[in-house]
């Protein structure tokens, strides 16, 4: 399993870290301001500023803003890939709308394309410092927006959909298959995921395919043809493909690097 990566920008202001998905407890009263980006599916249990824990459910696509001194507590026995970017004070009383509590936006489509092309920088061999920049300012500007503060109710037919593709996700999956079991039309379905995700369907499938295989690249010694297969990509040249799409490397090159 690769270690946390981090970047460092705008002479030390800003860090940038991609947190690895592996289980994790751990209590942060915030000493920067940070922003995180969910890139997996997250499930645990966590407190915000308080002693009450309550269950969390997080989809891909939430993006969190947390100002300095809110205490975090969050655990998980998966854990998923993070994104989170730490801005040091004074940078962030430039950049950085003045808030007291910890506010976030869910199926944040804008949130989410900037962390992935966040995370493909961190993996290359060589960082593109202005390409950093310029994706960190974008994610900083997110918070200059209308922030949802609500918190959207995840309903049971929607779960049961995710828990569909965690399950079933090195199988083809249709449209209709999934619409059914989300009880609407396939339209309703589509539109329904992709507000709520960030991502539609398929694009969503493929990032759980593709987090299947960087496990198995990461845990094992499997050929990349039978990775391929065990996470659903229909041959390895197709996993290829969504790794340089994705990743920005192929994966005997992610192998030789993790």
């Amino acid at each position: 399993m690769p270690d946390v990566i981090s970047q460092r920008l705008f002479d030390g202001k800003v860090c940038l870290q991609l947190l690895p998905r592996a289980a994790y407890s751990a209590r942060d009263a915030a000493q920067s301001q940070t922003l995180g980006v969910t890139l997996e599916r997250q499930q645990g249990i966590h407190a915000i500023d308080s002693d009450r824990r309550v269950d969390f459910d997080t989809l891909p696509g939430v993006l969190a803003y947390t100002p300095i001194g809110v205490e975090v507590f969050s655990e998980s026995v998966t854990g998923g890939e993070y994104l989170l970017m730490r801005l040091d004070e004074p940078f962030a009383d430039e950049q950085l709308p003045c808030v007291t509590r910890r506010v976030q936006s869910s199926g944040n489509r804008r949130a989410l394309t900037l962390a992935r092309a966040v995370r493909r920088l961190l993996l290359a061999p060589q960082p593109d410092p202005l390409a950093f920049e310029q994706c960190a300012l974008g994610l900083v500007d997110l918070t200059r927006q209308k922030i949802d503060t609500t918190q959207r109710i995840t309903s049971m037919s929607f779960v049961r959909v995710l828990e569909q593709i965690a399950e079933q996700f090195h199988q083809p999956l249709t449209l209709a298959q999934l619409a059914d079991t989300y009880g609407q039309n396939p339209l309703r379905f589509l539109r329904d995921f992709t507000q709520a995700m960030g991502l539609t369907p398929h694009a969503y499938l493929v990032e759980v395919r593709l987090q299947a295989a960087r496990r198995l690249i990461e845990r094992t010694d499997l050929s990349l043809a039978n990775i391929a297969l065990d996470s659903g990509f229909a041959h390895q040249s197709h996993m290829g493909s969504a790794f340089r799409k994705y990743l920005a490397m192929t994966p005997s090159q992610y192998r030789s690097r993790f």
